[in-house]
């Protein structure tokens, strides 16, 4: 064929809710290839809804990514556009595609629509914890929170908070790799069907300009995603993806090159959970082009995006629409910052947390460890009204990373124990191994590396030690000396489990640390193409 074939890689699937427009979505980008010149197929993806998948998600993103690669380097594919939008579908298909290095666009699968309860702006995440922590408190009835189930989720698309969906789409529009404006545009708007359709065509182009990742994707790309992502308050969750994106781009990125090139942007888009509002707020008030003409000073205004224009081109005639969501730089949500990195003897590789989504109160804080082994043992006692908890214990949860979980959950964002939600209590100091939603809150100290499966000191801890946080000096640590520590790890017996098989054992094998992005250690960087053995 004269026409180039372009993939249309589809995460559709009926028990995605995040992605039940997908199917319709594809026909809209077939139009637009066809109009172009292209000849479309669609080939269809694991799909990663982030309710339903067991473990969870992120067991399964390298997979995606390695199903990604090899249905465009086996197939006679010249370009293709990528379908997603739930959590770990951004980074398992632009990570695919990257290695690939085929012509490639993105096309977000865009946030749900808003609702309203009582007069109440609702939305999918953050309020799904908040309602259900005031449930546990015994403030709403059965009756109530069936209702309120019923307008926090109530079209398809993503979380329509700025959770890790929403927060890895506009990192990806904000590296170049979507159309401008085409993260926030709500699932259901016709605006999405005309972007896919836009995004169709303009493949085409790029397979005939030859505009690969590796011809425009650099260490500037990267900049302008980490900056966005401060900006918008992101979630924990894109520290992981993005050293990992980057990776897979040739571009080298640690926590502390996030922390850097972050350090002194504020949080400007009020949007939960770290401000007021929704995504569909967020896309009425401009959108990320909005957001990034309040920041111009902070990014490459030069650097490539698949549109063949440059971020500063795209930014043209972009401004804002409500001042209130989108907020001016001399009056941010937050100055607390969307990332802090946190190191000491608990986390010698690193750890993080959320300061715009945590307390305050708890930015310097000391308190006695209640340790969790594991998810079942958390469940079993945090609402024992015997716990011997209050407001200043330290939630300890271990085993929930990388090689723990296995797949490192999103335990992080631990329960708060039923007898103090009685109380009042809302939030307090949690630390582990885990990851947490991007839509939840709270002062939560994730992905602590080592892990406690690999031997990190998190595995050492006992109920009654003392933690100590301190976020303005970067500080995670627990008041033992060395020597304890080193004898504690000597008395250790490492937990011995059934051997996994399959795909689990293959990423227990080669996953890496969350510092390092949680990939595989054969994966990262630019490959040249395989070429195929004809027996």
């Amino acid at each position: 064929m004269s026409r180039p074939v372009i993939a249309i890689v589809n995460t559709w699937s009926d028990l995605s809710p995040c992605h039940a427009h997908l199917r319709e979505r594809a026909e809209a980008v077939k139009r637009g290839i066809l109009q172009a010149g292209g000849m479309p197929f669609e080939l269809p993806a694991m799909s990663l809804g982030e309710v339903l998948v067991k473990p969870t998600t992120m067991l399964y993103r390298n997979f995606l990514a390695m199903e990604v690669e090899e249905l465009l380097r086996s197939l006679p594919i010249d370009g293709a556009v990528l379908l997603g939008g739930c959590d770990k579908t951004v980074p398992g298909l632009l990570m695919g595609a990257f290695s690939a290095n085929l012509p490639c666009i993105f096309v977000p699968a865009g946030p749900m629509l808003n609702d309203r309860y009582r007069g109440e702006k609702v939305g999918a995440g953050t309020h799904t914890r908040k309602f259900w922590d005031e449930r546990q408190a015994g403030h709403l009835s059965g009756k109530e929170w069936i209702a309120l189930e019923s307008h926090m989720s109530r079209t398809p698309g993503t979380c329509n908070t700025m959770g890790t969906a929403s927060t890895m789409t506009l990192i990806a529009e904000a590296m170049g790799l979507t159309l401008p404006n085409a993260a926030s545009i709500p699932a259901m708007d016709s605006a999405h069907t005309r972007m896919a359709s836009e995004s169709g065509a303009r493949i085409v182009e790029m397979v005939w300009e030859d505009l690969k990742p590796s011809s425009f994707f650099n260490e500037k790309s990267v900049l302008n995603g980490v900056i966005a992502y401060m900006a918008m308050g992101g979630s924990t969750n894109a520290a992981i993806h993005l050293i990992a994106i980057a990776g897979r781009g040739n571009v080298s990125l640690t926590l502390d090159d996030i922390q850097r090139l972050g350090k002194d942007v504020p949080v400007l888009a009020n949007v939960l959970p770290s401000g007021s509002n929704l995504m569909e707020d967020f896309y009425y008030a401009g959108g990320l082009p909005a957001l990034l003409r309040r920041i111009p000073d902070r990014l490459s205004l030069n650097s490539m995006t698949v549109n063949g224009r440059t971020l500063g081109d795209n930014l043209e005639g972009a401004h804002c629409e409500d001042d209130e969501v989108v907020r001016p730089l001399a009056r941010p949500v937050s100055e607390a910052g969307a990332l802090a990195v946190l190191r000491g003897n608990l986390a010698p590789a690193g750890a993080v947390i959320k300061p715009s989504g945590a307390s305050g109160k708890f930015n310097k804080h000391s308190g006695r460890a209640l340790v969790f082994d594991s998810m079942v043992d958390l469940n079993a006692r945090i609402n024992d009204p015997d716990l011997d908890v209050d407001e200043n214990t330290v939630l300890v949860l271990r085993n929930g990373g990388p090689l723990g979980g296995p797949g490192m959950p999103e335990w992080g964002n631990l329960p708060i124990p039923k007898k103090l939600l009685e109380k009042g209590v809302r939030d307090m100091v949690r630390v582990s191994d885990a990851r947490m939603s991007g839509t939840h809150y709270g002062t939560c100290v994730l992905h602590v590396a080592p892990e406690a499966a690999a031997g990190g000191p998190l595995a050492l801890i006992r109920t009654g030690d003392v933690i100590e946080l301190d976020v303005a000096a970067g500080r995670l640590d627990v008041q033992l000396s060395d020597e304890e520590l080193e004898q504690r790890r000597a008395q250790r017996k490492p937990d011995v489990k059934k051997p996994p098989r399959g795909y689990t054992k293959l990423f227990l094998e080669h996953v890496t640390q969350a510092n390092e992005g949680c990939d595989f250690d054969f994966l990262a960087g630019w490959h040249e193409p395989v070429e195929p053995t004809i027996y």
